[in-house]
């Protein structure tokens, strides 16, 4: 994990901010005492956010009947 202190921070967020988005931790500091942490977030997935809907006991998630095509009007 990277250090940089809050004056070199504040001058270089953006590129601190790539380096995060590319997987590096970086540490902060003042006075030479870690005051903050930049790590990256993990990736979501549709599956971990709805999670929670599909192990509810009461959910009803068996597709409905296939329905018989509607009848198609001819072209004039």
């Amino acid at each position: 994990m990277r250090t940089v202190q809050v004056v070199e921070a504040k001058s270089r967020f953006s590129a601190l901010l790539a380096a995060v988005e590319a997987g590096e931790e970086i540490a902060i500091t003042r006075h030479g005492r870690v005051v903050a942490r930049l790590v990256p977030v993990p990736p979501r997935k549709a599956a971990d956010l709805f999670r929670a809907f599909w192990e509810e006991p009461d959910m009803e998630l068996t597709a409905p009947p296939d329905q018989p095509p509607e009848p198609v009007k001819p072209l004039d």
